[in-house]
C-alpha cells in the first residue's frame, strides 16, 4: 500500500499518552488504524442519517398514497 507522510497537531496529553503506550515504530500504524476506525464510524452515522431521511420521506409518500386510495375507495362505497 502506498503511504503518505502527514504532519498534524494533537493536544499534548494525547501525544504523551501515545508515546507512553505505543512504541515509536508502531505509532504510524496505530494512528492510521485509529483514523480508519473513526472514518468507518462517521460513514455509519452518515448512512444511518440517510436511511432515516429516506424512511421518513417514504413514510410521507405512503401516507399520501393511502389517503388517495382511501378517498377513492370510500367514495365508491358511498354511492
Amino acid at each position: 500500500m502506498k503511504t503518505l507522510k502527514l504532519n498534524f497537531t494533537v493536544p499534548e496529553d494525547i501525544a504523551e499518552a501515545l508515546k507512553a503506550r505505543i512504541s515509536k515504530r508502531k505509532r504510524s500504524a496505530f494512528v492510521a488504524a485509529a483514523v480508519l476506525d473513526k472514518l468507518k464510524e462517521l460513514e455509519q452515522e452518515q448512512l444511518g442519517q440517510a436511511l432515516m431521511e429516506g424512511y421518513q420521506t417514504r413514510r410521507e409518500e405512503d401516507t399520501e398514497i393511502n389517503r388517495e386510495w382511501e378517498a377513492s375507495t370510500l367514495g365508491e362505497w358511498s354511492r
